[in-house]
């Protein structure tokens, strides 16, 4: 069964505190955070953790962020969400048998939450078994304060990309393997260091910036590409501001960047999406086809929108992308 998330994205009803205390100092969390008496809560944030900057991250304001972790969404669908990133970060699922593919798994939740069980927990437990190393992505959320909004989550992927890559010994990585996959505004984020991957949006801050933060390929889930596009949830203005620019808009719709210099993409999109018009994945589907940079997409009849790869039925055929996705970077690995 589909979560609806027009219910989870329009109105969500938090249910508890599990925040993570003294996260803004914290180097590496040393130890996750107790699942409270929900049983379907996940421990969070998993006990291989990493941050992304040495001291505050750019654009901080004076006060920053208070994390939050909850239970959100409808009675029969709630999902741990985190907001508040006050300290963005990297959590590691390793698998028991690397084979040198990693994915850097990128959540969304309209530049408003990271839904990082249904987007990245679950995509641990789903590509793990496979051999492929999964970095779930906990990136600034645009709107809590940060100057440059609309860059904060970019330099958070970014920076997230050339860490892990500067890094690759430690999980016996392939760093030419290493891949993205992104969910709805996590899928925008996802596109967007697609085509902005070498953008200049921060000061380099050590050696690991040295190092590209190309993705050897990109998985776009239901993805929002284009912000000018309606509907497209929340993201548009949760990224850009209530007033964005023409040139905001140029600079972050992504298909309008595309080039032949894109790495190869696999795009997943229901028909039905109720949140996210489909043009957009028709749009990143074309202009890579016109840049001639390779593609594979799957455009579903049913599916609705957040189907990570637990939420669906398996008598749908949208519920079978996971192994669509894995059999694809095999390919391109």
């Amino acid at each position: 069964m589909t979560m609806d998330r027009r219910t989870l994205l329009g109105g969500a009803i938090g249910l508890g505190v599990a925040g993570a205390a003294g996260v803004a100092n914290a180097q590496d969390w040393p130890a996750p955070v107790p699942a409270d008496k929900a049983p379907d809560k996940p421990a969070w944030p998993p006990q291989e953790t990493f941050r992304l900057w040495p001291g505050r991250p750019p654009g901080a304001p004076a006060t920053l962020p208070a994390d939050r972790s909850t239970m959100e969404g409808p009675a029969n669908g709630r999902q741990l969400w985190v907001r508040g990133v006050a300290t963005p970060t990297v959590s590691v699922y390793r698998p028991k048998n690397p084979d040198g593919r990693a994915l850097l798994c990128i959540p969304g939740g309209g530049y408003q939450f990271l839904s990082v069980q249904n987007e990245g927990i679950d995509v641990a437990d789903t590509f793990n078994p496979h051999g492929i190393t999964i970095f779930v992505l906990t990136y600034r959320l645009p709107g809590e304060g940060w100057s440059n909004r609309a860059n904060v989550p970019l330099q958070d992927a970014q920076r997230a990309m050339r860490l892990i890559r500067s890094r690759a010994a430690r999980w016996n990585l392939d760093p030419k393997k290493l891949g993205i996959v992104g969910f709805s505004a996590g899928g925008h984020l996802a596109a967007s260091l697609t085509v902005g991957f070498d953008d200049k949006i921060y000061t380099p801050v050590d050696d690991a910036d040295k190092l590209s933060a190309k993705p050897a390929y990109s998985g776009l889930i239901y993805p929002v590409i284009d912000l000018s596009l309606a509907p497209n949830g929340n993201s548009t203005k949760s990224l850009l501001g209530s007033e964005p620019t023409p040139q905001l808009y140029a600079r972050y719709d992504a298909s309008k960047r595309m080039g032949d210099y894109a790495p190869p993409m696999f795009i997943v999109q229901a028909l039905d999406d109720p949140i996210v018009n489909p043009k957009n994945a028709i749009n990143m589907m074309e202009a890579a086809r016109a840049h001639k940079v390779p593609v594979e997409a799957h455009f579903f009849e049913h599916g609705g929108h957040g189907f990570g790869p637990k939420q669906l039925a398996k008598d749908m055929p949208a519920a079978h992308w996971p192994l669509l996705f894995r059999l694809w970077t095999a390919k391109h690995s």
